[in-house]
């Protein structure tokens, strides 16, 4: 373990992220410009591609790290059985679940089963594939459908909220099976699928279109749904940066891209993708 996940095990991950959801969802306007002029400089935010151009029209930091997209800045693949990308962000993984086991970095795989808090739903994606989507801290951060499906389950899973990135992936086993998460479970029509919202170190919170924000408790809450979604329609955000991950069975056939490899750029919308068993 290097310094910088020595420092993560250290840090009270809960207390900071629930202080940070406090000060992010403040709108009181002395904390909400110290915290949005100071993080748009810090990173560079640019706004022209969003609905509201200036730094002052946003209600909280919260607000802004949610900020929505002008119509048409990220056209939605109308391929037919392409798969989109969920978020703005970089390939952290993707290829085959083989034996039951996703590659986290180079050297160290997880279980499927433990992502997603059910060993049961795992068989189900024996032999299937995966992506993840890590997303920055400069990046839009609402998640988006890869593909048409009905929302029949949702699980939030609480646990660590380690940081997302390369360098802590590479040295904290089982990264994405340890941190606090929210599994969306479809029925498609190549099977079923998942897309899992990962939080992360500072995260203040995590959303869905189906249960709104989600309160941190420390068991499991399972909920069970009937919505119907298209690819491109908003799935949930994050407020702070994190990672999604998509989950597909064998029964897809899924044929990843041969550019999206690991560090490679993308934009929420494009054809990442194709299911070729439909």
């Amino acid at each position: 373990m290097n310094l910088f996940t020595l420092a993560q095990n250290l840090a009270p991950q809960q207390t900071l992220s629930e202080v940070a959801g406090f000060l992010a969802k403040s709108q009181n306007p002395y904390v909400k410009k110290a915290f949005v002029h100071t993080f748009a400089k810090a990173y560079g935010i640019d706004l022209a591609e969003y609905q509201r151009g200036s730094l002052d029209d946003y209600e909280s930091f919260n607000d802004f790290f949610t900020r929505e997209l002008k119509d048409g800045m990220r056209p939605i693949d109308e391929t037919a059985n392409g798969i989109a990308c969920p978020a703005d962000g970089k390939i952290s993984q993707i290829g085959a679940i083989t034996h039951g086991q996703l590659l986290q970095a180079k050297g160290r795989d997880y279980d499927v089963g433990q992502l997603l808090a059910d060993f049961e739903l795992s068989k189900t994606f024996t032999d299937g594939s995966f992506a993840t989507i890590y997303l920055a801290p400069t990046n839009y951060h609402r998640v988006h459908m890869p593909f048409d499906g009905t929302l029949v389950a949702t699980r939030y899973v609480p646990g660590t909220l380690f940081s997302v990135n390369n360098t802590t992936a590479l040295h904290v086993p089982d990264l994405f099976a340890r941190n606090e998460r929210l599994v969306c479970e479809f029925d498609t029509a190549f099977g079923k699928a998942c897309v899992v919202l990962v939080g992360a170190m500072i995260v203040a919170g995590i959303e869905c279109v189906a249960t709104g924000a989600i309160k941190r408790t420390p068991y499991i809450q399972h909920r069970t749904h009937d919505m119907a979604l298209k690819k491109g329609d908003e799935l949930g955000r994050f407020y702070l940066g994190s990672t999604a991950i998509i989950v597909l069975p064998k029964s897809a056939g899924t044929a990843w891209g041969d550019e999206f490899v690991h560090g490679k750029l993308v934009k929420m919308g494009e054809r990442i993708g194709q299911i070729t068993t439909n």
